[in-house]
């Protein structure tokens, strides 16, 4: 590169004048300094070739023809940003010079001028102009590192909310399992403990009704009692249920054909409130390992628990499918749905929100999917009704 060079050689210069003899000058000069030179007569001209070439600069007459140097600047700034504008004016007012900065001229120059003086402000705004889109630039992968970054923090913030979640409900079946091995206990005791005297009341009203003394009155009365030991003794046999899952049967388990035996088994029930049953179950799903028994309660107490809340009709959906680790079954109602304060509380052993209900149904759902080592979660769909979630892991070995 010779000495009178620029070091921005190379660039495009856009020499915009109705004076040929300007035009021809400026360009001989720009050349030997190494710069690819464009020229043009008037506005229009001029705003053709910065669409085409995307000059770095416009040396731009202020007088011309068909539209003026003013016009052509404003036009050049508002849709060509990359393109700078030094205006050659013959006017030397201090207003022009005003207005040609407002409009959006990185310099200006007044004829007659001299060579090293254009040279020299050539230099210059192309100088500005490098550090100008530099800056730019840096603004603009500022700004998308800051939303990258917003981004991630939105991301992180979810990650954390939804690690928030399954701890809290990690912590949930804790403390429920917790309570079912302390219900185990209970249970036990109270089994061995309460059932005799409950044998020795049944045998006495038992007694007193065979005497043919008895008046109806009276032979009612101790057949309530009757009836009132036969409950204690079921709830007995409910708290068992739902503590304990010794001595169990293991076997291979269809679940979709166990979820059609208990529907059929509800069918009079589901006819008669006028509920709708969609079922999607995938027939490739495979069985699993453990107690039909049990896993026959798990959908006789959520299909019959979704059936108490649609008393007037409703849409039990039922799906069924699997991926390669898990079995995945959801049982949804369009009742009312289950109230906030009671959502934590649901697999809790005697609560219940129903007026004859022992509190044991969702108890053995629960300690039944935890003894498969699955896991339950219970939550209100968006728009109504509720939804039990399943997931029942499948073992290697599992086949269809």
């Amino acid at each position: 590169m010779s000495h009178s060079q620029s070091r921005f050689s190379g660039e495009k210069i856009l020499i915009t004048d109705d004076e040929e003899v300007i035009v021809e000058l400026a360009t001989l000069l720009l050349k030997k300094r190494g710069f690819e030179v464009l020229s043009a007569y008037n506005g229009e001209e001029c705003l053709r070739l910065v669409n085409e070439h995307q000059p770095a600069l416009v040396l731009l007459d202020y007088m011309m023809p068909i539209m003026n140097g003013l016009d052509t600047l404003k036009q050049i700034r508002s849709k060509f940003p990359d393109t700078y504008v030094i205006m050659f004016t013959g006017k030397g007012s201090e207003e022009v010079a005003v207005e040609l900065m407002k409009a959006g001229a990185a310099d200006y120059l007044q004829k007659p001028f001299a060579n090293q003086n254009l040279q020299d402000r050539i230099d210059s705004v192309l100088q500005v102009r490098e550090v100008e889109i530099e800056n730019r630039q840096l603004l603009k992968e500022r700004e998308f590192l800051q939303r990258e970054i917003e981004e991630w923090n939105r991301e992180l913030e979810q990650r954390v909310l939804q690690k928030s979640r399954e701890l809290e409900q990690a912590h949930k079946e804790i403390i429920a399992s917790e309570k079912l091995a302390a219900l185990g206990h209970i249970a036990a005791g109270m089994a061995h403990e309460v059932r005799n005297p409950l044998n020795s009341i049944n045998l006495f009203a038992q007694i007193l009704q065979s005497d043919p003394q008895l008046d109806a009155e009276n032979q009612e009365y101790i057949q309530k009692i009757s009836q009132e030991v036969e409950r204690i003794d079921n709830i007995l046999v409910q708290m068992l249920a739902a503590s304990t899952s010794e001595d169990k049967k293991q076997s291979w388990v269809d679940i979709g054909a166990v979820i059609d035996r208990v529907l059929a088994d509800l069918m009079v029930k589901i006819c008669s409130q006028g509920v709708e049953v969609e079922l999607e179950a995938d027939p490739q799903v495979p069985q699993i390992q453990a107690d039909p028994l049990e896993i026959e309660q798990i959908f006789t107490n959520l299909i019959g628990n979704a059936l108490f809340e649609m008393p007037e009709g409703g849409t039990l959906k039922i799906s069924l499918s699997s991926d390669a680790e898990k079995l995945l079954v959801k049982v949804a109602d369009s009742g009312p749905g289950i109230p906030q304060e009671n959502l934590s509380r649901i697999f809790d052993p005697f609560f219940t929100t129903k007026e004859k209900g022992t509190g044991f149904g969702l108890s053995v759902v629960l300690r039944v999917v935890n003894g498969c080592g699955g896991k339950v979660r219970a939550e209100n769909l968006p728009h109504a009704g509720a939804c039990f979630s399943l997931e029942l892991p499948l073992l290697p070995s599992s086949v269809h």
